[in-house]
Order: C-alpha cells, then structure tokens, then sequence
C-alpha cells in the first residue's frame, strides 16, 4: 500500500505536478490538467493578470477545488527579485506556497545557487512553503534544507530540453541522501519513459511542463504522463529484481522426466 505525497503536512493524492504555460489556449491547459490526473499545478506568478479582475486569466481555467496552485519565481534573476514575487503571490491571495526559481544563467536557465539558498532562508523565516529548483548537487541540496526548504526539486536536464534524466548516479545520491523532506524531479521530462524512470529511482514526485504542452497531442500525453509516474512509483515499492550477466532459467528443470 502506498501513501499519499505528503509536502509540509499538506497531503496530495497525484505525484505528478503540471505547469501551465505554452499551451495553445487556456481550455486546452484545462483539459491536460484534467488528463493528467494532477491536482497540484505551477503558475509562473508574472503570467497571472493580478490588477484588472476582468480580463481573462489562465487562473480562471483552473478548478482551485481539486487543484492546488503553486506560484512560482519564473523570470527571477536575483534573490531580491524572487523574495519580492513570493511576497507578491501572498498578498494576491495565490498561496503562500512558493516554487522558487532564482535563475543564474539566460541561455541555460540554470539556477544561481547562492541565491536560491539565500532567498529559500528569507522566505521560510517569513512563513512560506519553499520548493526550491537547484541543480542535481548533495551540498546544495542539504543547504536549501538547512535554510527552510519544504522540498528539494533538482533539474533532470535544462528547462524544456526534453532530455530526460542526465546525471542518473547524482539522483540516486541524492535518493539515497535526501530523507527529511520530498525529492522531486523538476525538468527535462521530454516523454513518458521520462518520467517512469525518475520514479523507478526513487523520486517522491515528477513537476513538468513542456513535456506535455510541447507533445503532438498534450491531452493524451498528459494522461500517458500519469500513467508513467503510477508505473514508476509502483516499480520503486516492488523492488526490481538484481541484474545479472548471464541467463537464468525462467522454468525450472528439476523433477522434469524424459520421455
């Protein structure tokens, strides 16, 4: 028996966490959000219609009664600038929840790593639920911890690359080091395999975005996502058997009698 996904005491019933932007419309966002089976989704607080309440809102496309909104730092290049966001997704009324996004590099989008450990410590003093997005490193992993943060959610690959888990023997460190609190894989899933194989190694969850936005079909990859991270999660709890090098029988041939 498995149980639920548990972050800061709030309790989630899918490991699997969407996004919401590059999709063709907001209908169709609502409709992979619902394939999918989610029911925690990331909106990137710079994208929210936060003044003029009657424009339209991709917030508007979301049912906020199954779904639990995570407001993320998108677009923040300093600690400042994402302790601001945060401050200003709470205000809103958005959650004081907070993906935390403090980015270092344009082209690689890459998180700067001093900074994300500073503005993890701010924010957690203040009251949020912090989940950090880092890079696959034990160090600052422990240190995102040590300052406050609820999780840690290290990149499989860059943003939007689509190239699946990279560095498998740093996760599985990480797997292996991580305890206190939920390991959650956060970009690169570019397919379901993807996502299965992060969670066969161990991951509390799986967050992505373009893999299912950027598919031929979104809806159907949305729901082939879900699929995946059921599978995986279900392989993890069963336990693989050992590899090994040479055959083994399948049947055995003890008590077999020529005839």
């Amino acid at each position: 028996m498995d149980t639920p996904l548990k972050i800061a005491g709030r309790e989630f019933q899918s490991r699997l966490i969407v996004g919401t932007g590059k999709y063709a419309s907001f209908q169709q966002m609502a409709r992979c959000h619902k394939a999918s089976g989610a029911d925690m989704v990331t909106v990137a607080v710079r994208r929210v219609n936060l003044t003029d309440k009657s424009k339209e809102s991709l917030i508007d496309y979301i049912d906020r009664e199954k779904i639990f909104i995570l407001p993320n730092t998108a677009g923040c290049y300093t600690a400042d600038d994402a302790i601001r966001t945060a401050r200003l997704a709470r205000e809103v009324g958005l959650s004081h929840w907070i993906k935390l996004e403090v980015i270092g590099d344009e082209r690689t989008l890459f998180p700067d790593n001093f900074g994300l450990v500073e503005a993890t410590r701010v924010l957690a003093k203040e009251g949020f639920v912090v989940m950090p997005y880092t890079n696959d490193d034990l160090v600052t992993a422990r240190r995102l911890i040590d300052a406050g943060a609820a999780a840690v959610m290290p990149l499989g690959a860059p943003i939007g690359s689509g190239m699946g888990l990279q560095n498998v023997a740093g996760f599985r460190i990480l797997r292996e080091m991580i305890t206190e609190v939920p390991l959650i894989l956060d970009a690169g899933v570019g397919t379901a395999s993807d996502a299965a194989i992060a969670m066969e190694l161990g991951a509390d969850a799986v967050l992505m975005n373009t893999g299912i936005a950027g598919a031929e079909n979104p809806e159907l990859m949305a729901e082939a996502m879900k699929n995946a991270v059921l599978a995986g999660r279900q392989a993890f709890l069963a336990g693989r058997m050992a590899k090994k090098l040479y055959a083994t029988a399948s049947s055995p041939l003890e008590g077999m009698v020529a005839r």
